[in-house]
């Protein structure tokens, strides 16, 4: 199937070269999906047919994958849990700006909450905030997130102002950027983690995508590396969840950038299918 011109120039953005198929892929099938309230328009989803394999993943471990251990400080993290869920857009924004329950609150220079359509379909989930998002306030700047915006305009998305089925919401694991880049430690990601949920709960987005291991962590509850992930859509409570590869290591490994925009085509033809069926309910 021939590339549109424009599909061509956003792929070339992305660094891939080879853009024909080596052989056809089979027919998307059947998965399950959560109703969906707002239709996506088709034209979103890129022209190639995607089989879908759908996992059943919850924030449960899958009994192949190891879980990935989350810290809790008993009955003040649920309290505090349970009071996170209760809140709405604004008082959320202001207790991610007040946060200080882990170490992180001493060494950033501003939280990183989300950007986005509060209503989109698409919910783009990322790892932690680096320098420059530290900076910005802002998840996904930088060169990583020039990729990031590349890949979002091949599909005809943007995180810039559009309608719910063409803004995406951006967010990351953590909202703090650990010192010197390093890893999330497990006690920060079992802090931020009420904070994520409310943000998907408030959402409620037809589609996540997990970009990079610690988002997988935080939302799948698996230590399984990110290529054994991907390819196949999970689930996270009732919303399709599919894995791809950060940005930021996308840059570094330029040729699994193919096999990203093979995750972005699953995503698509998740979402389309999904709401197809919800038209049809």
């Amino acid at each position: 199937m021939a590339w549109t011109e424009r599909q061509r120039l956003m792929l070339q953005e992305m660094g891939l070269r080879v853009w024909a198929l080596a052989s056809s892929p089979a027919p998307v099938s059947e998965t399950t999906a959560a109703p969906l309230a707002a239709p996506v328009s088709r034209a979103a989803a890129p022209q190639r047919a995607v089989q879908l394999r759908t996992v059943s993943a919850s924030p449960s471990p899958q009994p192949a994958a190891a879980a990935v251990p989350m810290a809790h400080a008993g009955g003040d993290a649920d309290a505090r849990a349970r009071h996170i869920a209760t809140l709405d857009w604004p008082a959320l924004r202001e207790a991610v700006a007040a946060c200080t329950a882990c170490g992180l609150c001493k060494t950033r220079r501003q939280t990183v909450f989300g950007v986005g359509n509060l209503r989109a379909r698409w919910m783009i989930v990322g790892e932690a905030p680096g320098e420059q998002e530290d900076l910005k306030g802002e998840p996904f700047v930088g060169p990583a997130g020039q990729l990031l915006d590349n890949m979002l305009h091949a599909l005809g998305l943007t995180r810039a102002e559009a309608a719910p089925e063409r803004q995406v919401y951006i967010a990351n694991t953590l909202k703090c950027r650990p010192p010197r880049n390093r890893n999330p430690e497990p006690h920060e990601l079992a802090m931020c983690e009420p904070f994520l949920q409310r943000q998907i709960e408030l959402i409620r987005p037809g589609l996540i995508l997990a970009m990079g291991r610690f988002a997988v962590q935080a939302l799948l509850r698996s230590s399984e590396p990110v290529g054994k992930l991907r390819g196949r859509v999970h689930r996270y409570h009732d919303v399709p969840l599919v894995v791809t590869y950060h940005p930021a290591y996308l840059l570094r490994n330029l040729a699994d950038k193919a096999r990203a925009w093979d995750d972005l085509c699953l995503a698509a033809a998740t979402l389309a299918a999904a709401e197809d069926r919800a038209r049809r309910a």
